[in-house]
């Protein structure tokens, strides 16, 4: 049995709380939140599982394992907890790992000594459209990829006029949103040169709410990031990809991928026609997938994926989006 606590009760706190609390081999433990009226709030509905304010009081527990799903800035201070204090050796993060890319190496390196299970919640991963599309890509259907264009929409500030706090506490739409973009496209094509960058933040100007990123790939292939939380008719946000191959076209997101091949030969692929199912579904199958996966790595021992290291090249590609946009705006004014 896998003893588990979670740091955090918001939406992804509780959501992972839930699905972990179906597994047959998880004990869910704990749960920590600073937030007095959350706790008192938990401790009604959450019957036989300790609810503490602070993750010193994690120690005693005898964890196997700790999902942190708080908010960006709190990353590293609290992977770095866990694991100077021994609370456990298995750590799962809700994206982005960290930060900047400085936490996120640093995190890297203590992961890396505690010799345990880390893995960070890119779920896109686990969506059965975008494993198809890899899949697609791997099997060399398109032949050689000319150019890509990615896109990562909401319209969670559309319209707005004044300052977020909202904008600002999720680090903008680079680390909200667009980290589930820029992780899909690294482990799409591998490895990402900027070439420009352009930032712009019209609701808060702590936080960007819309990016644009020019890019190639190791074999010299074009790419196109476009990233915005304030995108109109945009209920749901939405990652999507086109592919431009030698020998077709390939356009994939949540819901479907299409390809069409050169000769002209097309085919569609409905996450209903792929086993998009999983054992206990809260909104989308993604995160129990996910979850299962990090369990089932801990109990067996193998390294799960995405891990601290794999996930930090969003960190640094994120810290290098956002220098490339900060030099084209210095040598716009001089």
């Amino acid at each position: 049995m896998i003893k588990v606590g979670v740091i955090g009760l918001g939406k992804m706190g509780l959501l992972h709380a839930s699905i972990l609390n179906t597994f047959t081999d998880v004990e869910l433990v704990a749960v920590c939140e600073k937030v007095p009226i959350i706790r008192k709030f938990a401790e009604r509905i959450l019957s036989g599982i300790s609810v503490v304010g602070d993750v010193n009081e994690l120690l005693s527990l005898g964890l196997d394992a700790v999902y942190i799903t708080t908010p960006p800035s709190s990353h590293f201070p609290l992977v770095k907890a866990i694991y100077s204090k021994g609370i456990a050796r298995n750590i799962f993060v809700e994206k982005p790992l960290a930060y900047n890319s400085a936490e996120a190496d640093e995190s890297c390196h203590l992961a890396d000594k505690s010799g345990g299970i880390n893995m960070v919640g890119y779920n896109k991963r686990f969506g059965v459209t975008f494993g198809k599309a890899k899949e697609i890509l791997d099997g060399g259907e398109l032949a050689d990829v000319v150019s890509f264009e990615a896109h990562a929409y909401s319209s969670d500030f559309w319209g707005a006029k004044t300052a977020s706090k909202a904008a600002a506490s999720r680090g903008g739409v680079l680390r909200d949103l667009g980290c589930h973009a820029i992780d899909l496209a690294l482990w799409f094509f591998g490895n990402l040169e900027i070439e420009s960058a352009e930032l712009s933040s019209s609701v808060n100007k702590a936080a960007e709410d819309h990016v644009h990123i020019n890019v190639r790939t190791s074999k010299g292939s074009k790419g196109e990031f476009e990233i915005s939380n304030c995108m109109e008719s945009y209920r749901l946000p939405e990652v999507g990809f086109k592919v431009n191959g030698l020998d077709g076209v390939m356009k994939v997101n949540e819901d479907k991928v299409e390809l069409r091949r050169g000769n002209g030969k097309a085919a569609v692929w409905h996450k209903q026609d792929l086993n998009d199912v999983a054992s206990f579904c809260l909104g989308e199958p993604e995160p129990t997938r996910e979850d299962r996966f990090f369990i089932q790595s801990v109990i067996d021992g193998h390294d799960a994926e995405p891990c601290f290291n794999t996930a930090s090249r969003v960190d640094h590609f994120i810290d290098q989006v956002r220098a490339c946009a900060e030099q084209r705006t210095r040598n716009d004014k001089s």
